[in-house]
């Protein structure tokens, strides 16, 4: 059963719906023009190369989030989009609302098992990224695995808990078809973003400690910073600071929604806020996630076609394997 009503007091969600919907739109374009626009180098670099777990991380993440973009196009399209999962609406005088639209909880279950497995292989992205920068070291590998397993496992009992059981309401507002998705405890769900951005922070600090000690001993060795090390750990620290800033601006917006004056507000801000949030989330995530991989290869093959340049300084890069060797030629 379908609740139909041409209440006016609906008009400002129907509004606030639609404009959450052309931030979506936004998102899935910015996700497909950045595959769209680097797929030339993505071949190049990728696919006409011998495969590697490095390869294999990159065209996940890359093809995961134009699944996500598809299914968020998608459920626009079919008038059941998950815009309103947060929203609150005032449901009195409609009596006990118990409809289900199976579109709607197939979407929302869709996306829920792409992005967990998108933060499976950031993880193992930014796992990999330290592993070379720590020169292979086993102890930052295990220290690493066992941190992320932990932050995983707790984020998705939190996650689960929050989540299930879910509901979905069928609305025909005016003419506007909604589907509105229910989690057990929402509040739940925005804290695990809190233990995401801890270990963002925490990878965040290693590839700094790690650079700076690089630097140092290139300073005590009289190595020029413009050298090959020296313009790849800036650009791995470069990266590596884009994606936590915009990772945390994810997280301040999300828990900042948590706020009962904009979860329950209508207003033009309100709106504007909610659509940000909805924006940045999947650029953060399918857009700067692939990058931090593309980036770094890129920087690589240019230096390959630069003759090989440097070759007596001490290069890092993502390969079929992750080669470091010392500045007097001797391998690690």
């Amino acid at each position: 059963m379908t609740f139909v009503s041409n209440d006016p007091i609906f008009w400002p969600q129907i509004t606030f719906n639609r404009v959450g919907s052309y931030f979506i739109v936004a998102s899935s374009v910015a996700v497909v023009y950045d595959w769209v626009l680097n797929f030339e180098q993505e071949v190049e670099l990728f696919w006409r190369r011998r495969w590697s777990p490095v390869t294999f991380l990159y065209l996940s993440l890359r093809y995961t989030g134009l699944l996500f973009a598809v299914d968020n196009a998608l459920g626009i399209k079919s008038h059941d989009s998950l815009i309103v999962r947060y929203r609150v609406i005032d449901f009195q005088a409609t009596g006990n609302l118990a409809f289900t639209t199976e579109t709607g909880r197939n979407i929302y279950l869709v996306q829920w098992w792409i992005l967990f497995v998108a933060d499976i292989i950031l993880g193992a992205i930014m796992i990999t990224r330290l592993y070379a920068m720590y020169q292979l070291s086993r102890k930052i590998l295990i220290f690493l695995v066992g941190i992320f397993l932990a932050v995983t496992i707790a984020c998705s009992v939190m996650d689960g808990i929050g989540t299930h059981p879910f509901t979905g309401e069928e609305l025909v507002l005016s003419g506007t078809y909604l589907c509105i998705i229910m989690e057990a405890q929402p509040q739940l769900v925005h804290w695990t973003r809190v233990i995401g951005t801890i270990w963002e922070a925490l990878v965040l600090g290693l590839s700094v400690r790690i650079a700076i000690k690089y630097f140092r001993e290139l300073k005590q060795l009289r190595v020029s910073t413009g050298s090959t090390i020296g313009d790849c750990f800036t650009m791995l620290i470069k990266s590596q600071v884009l994606y936590f800033i915009a990772f945390l601006a994810v997280s301040c917006f999300d828990l900042g929604y948590f706020s009962q004056k904009l979860s329950t507000s209508n207003s033009v801000g309100a709106q504007v806020y909610y659509g940000v949030l909805l924006f940045v989330f999947p650029v953060q995530m399918f857009v700067l996630g692939p990058h931090l991989i593309l980036g770094i290869r890129g920087y690589r093959a240019e230096l390959v076609d630069n003759s090989e340049a440097e070759t007596g300084f001490t290069t890092i890069y993502f390969q079929e394997r992750i080669h470091v060797s010392t500045v007097d030629g001797s391998g690690v």
